[in-house]
């Protein structure tokens, strides 16, 4: 019996750290480029949630930068691929004690949330981001396309980079996600 128990545990032990290691992955859950009249705008959702010490890192005041990541490149047959664009996009997440709201800010826009499930909310969605030019893509090409979402370390204060290093709790990321575009043959105007 108690090898049974033991077993037992140890399965229980192997579901807990599964659930705990899914808290550590962005997942992107949709991302489509949409024709504009500038050329071609991203609409993408995200999920993720914070794990522990993350929560309690920002409840006590540290500002979270994600970072989207945008690329575009132009395969070739004759050597490596053409990178088109490259673009990144700044979402800093933010607790105020004082006001006791959530603050998210894209470059100048920047929005206050009561809860911190509404501003993950708002992190987790890219609309209108426009991320090719009119110009930089021909109709008669395809281009593979690649999107990811992370925790930027780098724009964390020194002592918490430093801890970052050596400790997974800090690694909040998501797996490059690729699929191909070939631009419609009307072109935006």
């Amino acid at each position: 019996m108690p090898a049974r128990l033991a077993l037992a545990a140890l399965a229980l032990a192997a579901v807990l750290a599964a659930a705990t290691a899914r808290a550590d992955r962005i997942e992107v859950r949709s991302a489509q480029l949409t024709a504009t009249e500038e050329g071609y705008a991203l609409d993408a959702d995200f999920e993720f949630e914070l794990n522990q010490r993350l929560d309690d890192a920002l409840a006590k005041g540290v500002p979270f930068f994600f970072l989207v990541e945008f690329e575009a490149e132009r395969p070739r047959w004759y050597w490596w691929n053409e990178r088109v664009v490259l673009r990144t996009m700044q979402v800093r997440l933010a607790y105020h004690a004082l006001t006791r709201q959530y603050r998210v800010s894209r470059g100048t826009l920047a929005q206050s949330f009561g809860s911190l499930d509404e501003a993950l909310r708002a992190v987790s969605r890219v609309r209108d981001w426009l991320v090719l030019e009119r110009g930089q893509v021909r109709a008669d090409e395809t281009y593979l396309i690649a999107l990811r979402m992370r925790l930027d370390l780098s724009q964390m204060p020194k002592p918490f980079q430093v801890s970052a290093i050596t400790n997974r709790d800090w690694t909040l990321a998501s797996d490059w996600t690729r699929w191909r575009f070939t631009p419609p043959e009307r072109a935006p105007r």
